[in-house]
């Protein structure tokens, strides 16, 4: 079953593929929209009028807050040194490492093939470019790109410019 029956869809969610999806142990908002071909695991959470494009993996730890738009894409991690064993050669389980959260603020958006590290944060109205790796916290407000993503137009820059 692509939609397992522990996820809780919010009111008017629109799967488009529900046959070509994998949701398991998760929340989906009021009015979210979910791609073909996109994965979200236990205990993770997207707001409300979210949009999560084509090929997209949220992981478990990752919280998406309200209107946020993710593209075709996008990877999210959830572990800062990933295994496949443990040291004596077994393979590691839920015991052997732990979740690192990631959250994505309100009305941010996140462009196609971007790569998110675990256990940072994005801010509200923050804009990631496409293909970019994301490897520290972004200022609400604030736009990244590249590998490793950096800052190419501030918050504050965008607010003096207007003035």
């Amino acid at each position: 079953m692509p939609i397992g029956k522990d996820v809780k869809l919010g009111q008017d969610v629109k799967i488009f593929h529900p046959d070509l999806v994998n949701l398991y142990g998760c929340a989906v908002g009021d009015e979210s929209r979910i791609g073909t071909f996109v994965e979200i695991q236990v205990g993770a959470k997207i707001g409300a009028r979210c949009k999560i494009s084509s090929h997209t993996f949220i992981c478990e730890g990752v919280t998406i807050e309200d209107e946020v738009f993710i593209g075709h894409g996008v990877m999210f991690t959830n572990d800062k040194f990933p295994r496949a064993t443990t040291e004596d050669g077994r393979p590691q389980g839920p015991s052997d490492w732990s979740v690192e959260v990631t959250r994505v603020g309100r009305r941010a958006s996140i462009g196609s093939n971007a790569t998110i590290l675990c256990g940072i944060s994005i801010g509200e109205g923050a804009t990631v470019g496409a293909g970019a790796v994301v490897t520290r916290n972004v200022a609400p407000g604030d736009v990244v790109a590249g590998v490793p993503a950096r800052s190419v137009r501030s918050s504050a820059n965008r607010t003096a410019k207007r003035g």
